[in-house]
């Protein structure tokens, strides 16, 4: 492990699913030594060809590391892995903590660092897959200031800006979540604008074209219509990660008094379709909600245009 001063040389990444496995693959090709953890290791063997070592135990790939990425589902996740892997983490080493956990999950991952003496950046991503892929996300990051030259070869690696919010962990996850919500907001109602369309024997194509350029287009509204059109649903966002989110974003907003009806719903509209199965499908999947049967509209969409 390189001194308290000098650039991170090695990182752990522990957690290689989507974001994940890009992260790794992104800080490998800018020549950090790369080790990499994955609970099913077959996920992440893959990531052998482009020079990320593989370990079999958390501890194992956070051995001698300079820093620490953790890429999980949850707060839960993150901690159970955590205190698996710390038994190979030095004192002092910078843990940089990118998954969506909400301020709640935050706080005892926090105490879990200062108990072993582990130096915790908050620090979510915002982007999906693509971005992630190209190592354009935005990383938000709150906690200690002294280590922003320190982890600045990691965070260039997987984002194209980083936005350093404050010394305490906590400031970055909370804007996640505000992120979030606007975030979900254009996903759903993407996917229920295009089922009303559905219903009421509109073309897609007219919904998409009368709004092409003016104030109510964004990028997102296509890309995500897109999927809906062509019945494909590869996961750039998973629809059960964006329950996951929708469900810490009421939760925080419950406790600090702000009333949010719209979040809370589309909560229970995409838990619907993940008990449709599809829960591992993009988040546009939302789409099926709409409809009693899981496969109705797979494809329907596509063939109003």
């Amino acid at each position: 492990m390189a001194d308290e001063t000098s650039p991170v040389s090695s990182v752990a990444v522990l957690g290689t699913g989507i974001m994940g496995a890009a992260m790794a693959r992104n800080l490998a090709a800018a020549g950090l030594q790369v080790r990499a953890w994955n609970r099913t290791r077959e996920r992440a063997e893959p990531l052998a060809a482009h020079g990320v070592s593989v370990a079999a135990e958390a501890a194992e790939a956070v051995r001698g590391a300079d820093a620490v990425l953790t890429v999980l589902t949850d707060g839960p996740a993150v901690l159970e892995v955590m205190r698996a892997a710390a038994l190979g983490a030095a004192g002092g080493t910078p843990w940089i903590q990118a998954g969506t956990v909400g301020p709640d999950g935050l706080v005892p991952l926090a105490g879990f660092a200062e108990e072993r003496g582990l130096r915790l950046l908050d620090a979510p991503v915002l982007g999906t897959r693509e971005p992630a892929e190209a190592g354009q996300l935005t990383v938000l990051v709150s906690g200690p200031s002294d280590l922003r030259e320190r982890v600045a070869p990691v965070l260039d690696a997987i984002g194209a800006r980083t936005r350093w919010l404050g010394e305490e962990p906590g400031a970055a996850s909370r804007l996640k979540l505000v992120l979030n919500n606007w975030v979900l907001t254009l996903i759903n109602g993407t996917a229920e604008t295009l089922a009303l369309a559905e219903g009421l024997g509109v073309d897609p194509r007219d919904v998409l074209g009368a709004v092409a350029g003016g104030p109510l287009d964004v990028p997102y509204l296509h890309a995500k219509a897109r999927l809906i059109l062509e019945g494909a649903y590869e996961a750039s966002f998973p629809l059960s990660g964006a329950r996951k989110d929708a469900d810490l974003i009421s939760r925080a907003a419950r406790q600090a008094g702000v009333r949010l009806d719209a979040t809370p719903a589309l909560a229970e509209r995409l838990r619907r379709a993940e008990a449709q199965g599809h829960g591992a499908d993009d988040a546009a999947a939302s789409f099926f909600a709409s409809f009693t049967s899981s496969d109705h509209g797979r494809g329907d969409a596509r063939g109003a245009s």
